[in-house]
C-alpha cells in the first residue's frame, strides 16, 4: 500500500528534495531518457555460466558434483547413497538405461513409474532420479518440464530425496532465457516445476523445517558435455 502525505509542509519538503536530485534530467520522455538496450530471453553477460550455477546451487545447501559423462552412472549410485537412500529409488520411464542399469547394479529396487504408482508407493520410496530441462545460473535454479526423463510431478515431490542430473549444455545464465527453453513444452501442456534446493520452510518465528512441499534432500549432477 501507497500512502500520500496531505501534510503541505512534508509535501514541500518532499518535492524541494526531488527538484535538485533531477536536476540533470533534460529529457522529460522516460523512454529516451532511459533507453532499454536489453532484448528478453537473450541472456546476461556472465563470464562462468556453469561454475556461477553450481556456486548458486550449493548456496542452497544442495550438493553438486560435476563429472564426465561416462561417469554419470557410476554419479547417480553416488547420489543416491550419499542422500541416505538405503532400499529404492523411484525412476521415470524415459530415463537414461545406463543409469537404471547402474541403480539397479548398486542393489537399489529402481522402481519405474509405469503403470503410475501410488502415493503411499512413492511415500515409501527412498528418493527418485531424474533429468532436467534446463538450470539457470542467476537464481541456482533448476527447471523441471515433466517429459519422459523427467517424469511427473508427483515422483519429484512426494519421495525425500531427489537425484537430478543437469547437463552442462542446460545451463542459461538467467529465468528469461530459461523460458525461452521450456517453452514448447508449455506449449505441449506440460507443467512447470522450479527447484531451489531442498524443499524448506518457516513459521513466523524463523523455524525451519525442511522436506515440506518435496524433497529435503537435493543432489544434482553436473555433467560437463561441452
Amino acid at each position: 500500500m501507497t500512502t500520500i502525505s496531505t501534510d503541505p509542509v512534508a509535501r514541500t519538503e518532499i518535492l524541494a528534495r526531488i527538484r535538485p536530485a533531477s536536476t540533470d534530467i533534460t529529457n522529460s520522455d522516460p523512454v529516451a531518457d532511459v533507453p532499454i538496450e536489453w532484448e528478453y530471453g537473450t541472456g546476461i553477460d556472465m563470464d562462468d555460466v556453469v561454475g556461477t550455477f553450481v556456486e548458486k546451487v550449493i548456496d542452497y545447501k544442495a550438493t553438486v558434483v560435476r563429472v564426465k559423462g561416462a561417469d554419470v552412472p557410476q554419479a547417480v549410485v553416488e547420489g543416491l547413497r550419499s542422500t541416505g537412500a538405503e532400499h529404492s529409488a523411484v525412476v521415470p520411464v524415459g530415463l537414461d538405461k545406463s543409469w537404471v542399469g547402474a541403480i539397479k547394479t548398486a542393489g537399489f529396487d529402481a522402481r519405474l513409474d509405469d503403470p503410475q504408482l501410488s502415493k503411499k508407493e512413492l511415500n515409501d520410496t527412498d528418493a527418485v532420479v531424474t533429468g532436467a530441462a534446463c538450470g539457470i545460473a542467476d537464481t541456482g535454479s533448476i527447471v523441471l518440464t515433466h517429459v519422459e526423463d523427467q517424469g511427473r510431478r508427483a515422483i519429484t515431490l512426494v519421495p525425500d530425496r531427489h537425484v537430478c542430473v543437469v547437463k552442462a549444455s542446460q545451463v542459461v545464465s538467467d529465468v528469461p532465457e530459461a523460458i525461452q527453453i521450456v517453452k514448447p513444452a508449455v506449449h505441449e501442456g506440460h507443467p512447470l516445476t522450479f527447484i531451489s534446493g531442498g524443499s524448506a520452510t518457516s513459521d513466523i518465528e524463523l523455524s525451519r523445517v525442511d522436506g515440506v512441499h518435496g524433497p529435503r534432500r537435493l543432489y544434482v549432477i553436473v555433467v560437463d558435455d561441452r
